[in-house]
């Protein structure tokens, strides 16, 4: 919690400028945007910045994915607070991950900025990325489908963030099993085959080497030294646990 602190306490080496701080700035009651350029704000407190900037930038597009087909329905409320209380954030975190979540429902919401910045903050961060698109896909299919206008913006955001519309559909796949056994409580073998983006058809030799690339990507430790927020390691623990149980699904069937 190192970085709420840093943040909080108006480190200015530390603060984030242009408009996630500026969003953070509204979450928290100040105005955070000190006009200070991107190029200049790496190296001394880089992973703190990171780690605001995964906070500032999840929960407000999280609103603003929710609000895309017109309405946020109970589920996608209930998806946001049950991320809120995996993260189990103090008060003032929670005030300000509401706050966010609020800001992004916006109609003036400034979703391709927003967007810009987090990608430069990242830096080159793609699993970090990835993982941020994933909460985002989780969020738009909170109630059980998904939009057409939830998947123009999830696409949408992925482009923005540098991936392709191949490479969204294998995160949807992937959330979609997921979400299929956390409601079903065990996994089917299709959605073993979705979460860990293989086919049937694949030899082992490709499923293995699928599975250890997902658990690569999906490491908690890895996340968090690339600028997860610590209070988000719970949802990268889950990923894993159910990439493990799709994994061993598969391979109880081949025997």
């Amino acid at each position: 919690m190192a970085w709420w602190g840093k943040v909080i306490g108006g480190a200015l080496g530390y603060m984030l400028g242009g408009p996630l701080g500026a969003m953070l700035g509204v979450a928290l009651g100040g105005n955070f945007d000190r006009g200070l350029g991107l190029s200049d704000q790496f190296g001394s407190g880089e992973q703190e910045r990171v780690q605001a900037a995964f906070f500032s930038a999840t929960f407000s597009i999280m609103g603003h994915v929710a609000k895309a087909d017109g309405q946020v329905t109970p589920d996608e409320l209930a998806s946001a607070q049950h991320i809120m209380r995996q993260m189990q954030l103090t008060e003032e975190q929670l005030h300000a991950a509401k706050k966010l979540f609020n800001e992004g429902k916006k109609s003036d919401f400034p979703l391709d900025a927003i967007l810009t910045q987090f990608k430069q903050e990242c830096h080159r961060r793609r699993n970090l990325i990835q993982m941020f698109v994933e909460i985002q896909i989780a969020m738009a299919m909170a109630d059980g489908k998904l939009h057409p206008k939830e998947k123009s913006l999830i696409y949408h955001i992925g482009q923005m963030l540098g991936f392709s519309h191949a490479h969204i559909d294998q995160l949807l796949r992937f959330t979609a099993g997921a979400s299929h056994t956390q409601q079903d409580k065990s996994h089917s073998l299709n959605d073993a085959y979705a979460i860990l983006g293989v086919k049937s058809s694949d030899s082992d030799a490709d499923i293995k080497k699928a599975y250890r690339r997902l658990m690569s990507q999906h490491h908690p430790d890895k996340l968090v030294a690339k600028g997860l927020p610590e209070e988000m390691v719970k949802i990268a623990t889950e990923k894993t646990k159910e990439i493990h149980k799709a994994y061993d699904l598969i391979k109880s069937n081949r025997k």
